[in-house]
């Protein structure tokens, strides 16, 4: 799937892609235009309310749910949007160090 660009409120060009479609919510991705790590990606979980998710044994397509993301829709889940990876941390120092 080709992935759909989106402009954030601080005017980076993100690009975003649906992933793991299951049949009432898929994890939309907005990578960011550095790319070289996911260090700085995002994700938010949509929910989706079409005939797919009255089935448990259903699933929608990455597609159906691509057509639906608008600007709107985006700028709602980029808000609630949580980083992918956390900073890196340094292990805890040993006692007697």
């Amino acid at each position: 799937m080709k992935m759909k660009p989106f402009r954030g409120p601080d005017g980076t060009s993100w690009g975003v892609e649906v992933k793991v479609p299951g049949a009432s919510n898929a994890m939309i991705v907005f990578h960011h235009p550095a790319g070289k790590t996911a260090r700085n990606d995002r994700y938010a979980w949509f929910n989706w309310s079409g005939p797919e998710a009255r089935s448990v044994t259903s699933r929608v397509s990455s597609g159906k749910i691509a057509e639906k993301l608008n600007e709107e829709n985006l700028s709602g889940l980029f808000r609630r949007s949580m980083p992918i990876s956390r900073p890196a941390i340094s292990p805890p120092a040993l006692v007697g160090d």
